[in-house]
């Protein structure tokens, strides 16, 4: 967040909002900017979210789909508890959406279509700043960040995907995962002046799915990620933003047997957020990823988002 709270008392919590990601689908680069933003502790922020995405599958020799396309509607909730802990300002994200999706094209050789609708897997983030934006609330909270045009914050956090979301062990297409996810991360923001730049460092580390389609077994390698994040904001909770992603690894294998499908992605976004009124506002995000492999997929995703604070 950058100059924005050198304002008046009633639009304090402008730069606050809007803080949601737009990529709630299941894709692996998750361009979320903001994530170690210097938030008042004790406070919360809800939003609500909806995403269309269009993807073409070019080869997943782990799902044996080929020339696939795929349409994915979510509509998703999320909550953000600002907190202090060992005196560093520290916050806790809960995240759950709902997918309608639609994928027709070629599996195992043969034309296929299929629709589901349900529950996404749960997201968990634990997130805390080491370095720069210390726990403060209030007036105290105003006055600091009045003063500050300039700040460097360094942040760990740890995002945890749960198995909650709809699976079918009969079935290859499936909403929820069944495994778990969990991916440490590092982070850094500066700000100067108007304008904000960050970057984050991911490793997502695989549980196993012994209950994958066929009765196999299905592993992954990590997969490493990395995203950076420009962001100028015009007024208080006014704000234009750019997003860029990578992602490398991520290889199956299915009962011992390698695919030789690894990843590596190139996403980009783009972010506008306008305030509705001093507690709450919307977001609106284009997504754009694109494999630079013979395997995986190409996708678009645009966004909408609202949030609340109290």
């Amino acid at each position: 967040m950058v100059r924005c709270f050198a304002v008046k008392t009633t639009k304090v919590f402008l730069c606050t909002l809007l803080l949601f990601a737009s990529s709630w689908h299941a894709f692996a680069i998750e361009l979320e900017p903001r994530l170690w933003s210097h938030l008042p502790i004790n406070k919360n922020f809800g939003g609500v979210g909806y995403v269309h995405t269009e993807a073409d599958i070019f080869i997943d020799p782990a799902t044996q789909l080929e020339d696939v396309e795929m349409e994915l509607d979510t509509v998703a909730a999320k909550y953000i508890r600002t907190f202090a802990l060992f005196n560093k300002t520290a916050r806790i994200d809960l995240t759950q959406a709902y997918h309608e999706g639609r994928w027709e094209g070629l599996l195992a050789g043969e034309f296929a279509s299929t629709e589901r609708s349900g529950l996404s897997d749960s997201i968990v983030r634990f997130a805390f700043n080491l370095y720069g934006a210390p726990p403060l609330k209030g007036k105290e909270f105003q006055s600091y960040r009045a003063t500050k045009d300039s700040e460097t914050t360094i942040g760990l956090g740890l995002v945890a995907r749960l198995p909650t979301g709809q699976y079918y062990k009969e079935k290859l297409i499936n909403l929820g995962k069944n495994r778990y996810a969990l991916r440490p991360q590092l982070g850094m923001q500066h700000i100067q002046g108007k304008w904000s730049a960050e970057i984050t460092g991911e490793v997502a580390f695989y549980t196993n799915n012994d209950e994958f389609f066929g009765d196999t077994k299905l592993e992954q390698d990590p997969l490493y990620i990395a995203h950076g994040h420009l962001i100028y904001t015009h007024s208080p909770g006014f704000w234009l933003g750019a997003s860029l992603g990578y992602d490398y690894g991520g290889e199956n294998t299915i009962d011992g047997l390698k695919k030789d499908n690894h990843k590596q992605d190139i996403g980009w976004a783009l972010s506008a957020a306008y305030p509705i009124n001093r507690v709450s506002g919307l977001k609106l995000t284009y997504i754009n990823t694109r494999t630079q492999e013979d395997t995986g997929f190409d996708s678009d995703s645009l966004a909408i988002s609202a949030s609340y604070l109290w």
